[in-house]
């Protein structure tokens, strides 16, 4: 298959710093649209991938997954996207398409492997696949999702992961009116939460170890805010329908496990590369649950753009170059962000 030469940002190793590299991208074939790569957010998995820390990181790597442009090319048979039209492209940019999980529109659980935006094997056109840090990229339009006019590209660039992430259980536990949500952690994932979870009507607590982020937990829309540190505060909780764990470090989980109501779920969105500890009577009394949730599907991916339009809500973000990147990665390390670094991708060609 014949490919052109794109201007990227990555590394060849997990100690070595991003840095300006060329990339091979397919030229587009009939189902493929070319987007001209405006945006990318950088998500904590960015930098576990980058830096090697689950394993398995196949060098180079380009990482972004929250990536938002406009598309330049359409392939002969396209029918979903015409050329001028803004794109978002999230994690998945491929899948069986066949199994039961592809077919209900939830590829994140494609039975047979699905096709990951960047260090992910591409088993129909070989290689590598490479994300956001470039200058365009190549999708199947079934895997490209509509970004909506009305939404700012840049700040709205971390819904295609964050908000997806956090979107996705609420809708499955049935978040809305007359429900009471917690939220752990006021980071990437947790601020977007807050926001999410308030427009659709529930009842929002923030947990958080930082009493200094109380008074923007409260901008972002938070009813409550605990400090969970404090075991009278903790204490005093109770019932709660879904607490949202968006912890990526390792934490004690069975504090939020006990004030769960009956059959009410703690579900983990966060990723620690530590194992967690989980006591059985933290399940066992009140039929409760400790559950987990991994992105979305195409078709929610959409549905949560256009949820994020219609209630203008989009990330609270710091807009950066290419060539900060490498500092923003160590003070995402470090937790110094609020709440999401988006890259502006027109500096990778100055």
């Amino acid at each position: 298959m014949s490919t052109n030469e794109v201007k990227a940002f990555g590394t060849e190793a997990a100690e070595a710093p991003l840095k300006n590299l060329d990339i091979q991208r397919r030229e587009v074939t009939p189902h493929d649209i070319q987007i001209e790569i405006l945006y990318c957010g950088i998500c904590h998995s960015d930098l576990h991938a980058v830096r090697d820390e689950w394993g398995g990181t196949k060098y180079p790597i380009v990482p972004g997954h929250e990536i938002v442009g406009r598309v330049t090319v359409v392939g002969d048979h396209v029918q979903k996207f015409k050329i001028g039209d803004l794109a978002g492209v999230g994690c998945i940019v491929d899948s069986c398409r066949e199994c039961e999980y592809c077919k209900e529109g939830e590829e994140q659980f494609c039975e047979n492997g699905n096709t990951i935006v960047f260090n992910s094997p591409d088993k129909k056109h070989g290689g590598i696949t490479y994300g956001g840090f470039s200058e365009n990229i190549v999708v199947d339009e079934n895997y490209a999702v509509h970004f909506p006019e009305t939404l700012d590209l840049a700040s709205a660039a971390p819904i295609l992961c964050a908000g997806i992430t956090v979107y996705s259980p609420f809708k499955h536990w049935n978040v809305g009116p007359g429900k009471k949500v917690g939220i752990i952690g006021i980071g990437g994932l947790g601020h977007i939460a807050i926001k999410i979870a308030k427009a659709m009507g529930g009842e929002v607590t923030v947990f958080t170890t930082s009493i200094s982020k109380a008074d923007d937990a409260k901008r972002l829309g938070a009813d409550e805010v605990v400090l969970s540190t404090n075991r009278e505060q903790m204490k005093a909780q109770s019932k709660f329908d879904l607490i949202l764990d968006s912890v990526s470090a390792n934490h004690d989980v069975n504090a939020f496990l006990r004030i769960l109501k009956v059959d009410g779920a703690l579900v983990l969105v966060g990723l620690p590369v530590e194992q967690l500890p989980v006591g059985a009577f933290s399940l066992v009394h009140g039929r409760k649950s400790f559950s987990g949730s991994n992105i979305g599907g195409i078709r929610e991916t959409q549905e949560v753009l256009d949820f994020c339009a219609a209630h203008h809500i989009t990330a609270d973000i710091e807009l950066i170059r290419v060539n900060q990147i490498n500092e923003a990665f160590d003070r995402l390390q470090k937790g110094d962000v609020k709440y999401r670094f988006v890259v502006d991708m027109a500096s990778l060609k100055n």
